[in-house]
């Protein structure tokens, strides 16, 4: 039972700032030239999707006004293009999705979880045949700069089921608290990426004996609004980044990625921080030395090199990189918190991952971690893809239950029952997922 950030309404997200919501929720300003460009853009669309019709005066609407349809209603806002997901955070847009609502094979482009670090290019400027991509570096034979055309023709195509997991998922649990985005467990997702390969793009381009690591840049703008400062820059070893699976990629579940996820290139480099997977990809440099970009150094996406006390002051000289994520499992179904009959078996679906690796097994427990249950796991589509797990359990008597799941990873590796070692930033907590059951 996660005790995360609660769903942030629509009152409290216009009470920061009005014209600061308008603008990064609907792409409404109060600027003439750009309420123009409200008037026939995709906020507009989707703000009238929303309230259900048409708005025939709508540029009489003051920018930072809450459509009082919306302001006397108690539902949570829903980010346009997303069903159902929290909101954490408005500055920049972060929202995750439930696990009940994680039950799909295939993560469907409005259930995938949202992390942004600077504020998206504006999708109505954005136009994909004239985008480019640079590849460059120190460590870079031959710089070239491609278009999204010049990569189709250019390379072979791929298609895989990849998991991306924010490397704070599961941060809100830790104690004491963590500074960041408070993830409870719905930052995840594993939808369908095609795209290239990553390798065949950088060898292409020539990749001297010296090189070590990538590094990305994408075309966010930093939350300040100078141009010239960066949001996000982080990048992988080489060894990551030759990988099969490593793609950039320009569609995904066989559509355009979505604006939100980086539309209309971003790079794929599953079962390591998602963050290492840029977004609106502009840039990847081929170094001859670890990427210093931003949010590579200090604590960003990094932990203690060696357990320490909750609450340690770290020097970041003893920080080290995150690379592949932890074994983890969710339980999708069903929704905790249901009302079960004792008389008859329960149905549980879940899904498993592990970084790099594949999920040997996973177990389920009706008794808080008395008694361990094998569930039936299948296969991974591909490598890099959750793998989805069942199973059936019953109870014995009426009375409160909680299903907990773990998972073990192929060497050996399982998920904590309780959580796992304090970091400052509060990445990493796999500790086993539980849903609350009430049985009569």
């Amino acid at each position: 039972m996660n005790q995360g950030q609660p769903e942030r309404g629509i009152h409290e997200l216009y009470a920061e700032d009005p014209e600061r919501a308008d603008w990064l929720l609907w792409g409404r300003n109060a600027d003439l030239l750009t309420r123009r460009a409200f008037l026939s853009s995709s906020g507009l669309l989707a703000m009238t999707t929303i309230l259900g019709a048409h708005i025939p005066f709508v540029q009489n609407m003051p920018s930072g006004l809450i459509p009082a349809a919306l302001a006397a209603s108690d539902e949570k806002f829903i980010i346009p293009g997303k069903e159902a997901l929290t909101v954490l955070n408005d500055r920049p847009i972060n929202a995750e999705t439930p696990p009940h609502l994680l039950d799909d094979d295939v993560t469907p482009a409005h259930r995938l979880f949202v992390r942004n670090n600077g504020i998206p290019p504006n999708r109505k400027t954005i136009d994909s045949a004239t985008w480019t991509l640079e590849i460059a570096g120190e460590s870079c034979l031959h710089p070239k700069i491609f278009t999204i055309a010049d990569l189709k023709k250019s390379f072979h195509h791929y298609t895989y089921h990849l998991q991306l997991e924010c490397g704070g998922n599961g941060r809100s649990e830790f104690n004491p608290p963590a500074k960041g985005n408070q993830w409870t467990l719905g930052a995840i997702g594993c939808p369908t990426w095609t795209g290239v390969r990553l390798r065949d793009v950088l060898e292409s381009c020539g990749i001297k004996n010296d090189a070590i690591y990538t590094g990305y840049y994408g075309d966010d703008t930093h939350l300040s609004g100078i141009a010239s400062k960066i949001s996000i820059s982080r990048g992988v070893p080489m060894s990551k980044a030759l990988e099969d699976e490593s793609l950039i990629a320009w569609a995904m579940n066989g559509k355009d990625i979505p604006w939100l996820n980086g539309y209309p290139l971003r790079v794929i480099t599953s079962g390591w921080p998602a963050s290492t997977s840029g977004k609106w990809l502009k840039k990847i440099v081929i170094r001859n030395k670890v990427h210093d970009g931003v949010k590579m150094t200090g604590h960003a996406y990094r932990t203690p090199c060696k357990p320490v006390a909750p609450g340690t002051n770290v020097p970041s000289e003893d920080m080290c990189i995150i690379e592949s994520m932890p074994v983890k499992s969710l339980i999708t179904f069903p929704k905790s918190g249901i009302t079960h009959s004792h008389t008859r078996p329960m149905a549980l679906r879940g899904k498993a991952w592990a970084g790099d690796l594949d999920v040997k097994d996973v177990f389920v427990s009706t008794d808080f971690g008395g008694t361990w249950q094998k569930t039936t796991l299948h296969q991974p589509l591909n490598r890099l893809a959750w793998q989805k797990w069942e199973a059936t359990v019953a109870f014995p008597q009426d009375g409160y239950y909680e299903v907990w799941a773990q998972a073990v990873d192929r060497n050996g590796q399982s998920q904590p029952m309780v959580l796992p070692g304090w970091n400052p930033k509060g990445y990493l907590n796999n500790a086993c997922h539980r849903i609350a059951i009430q049985v009569i």
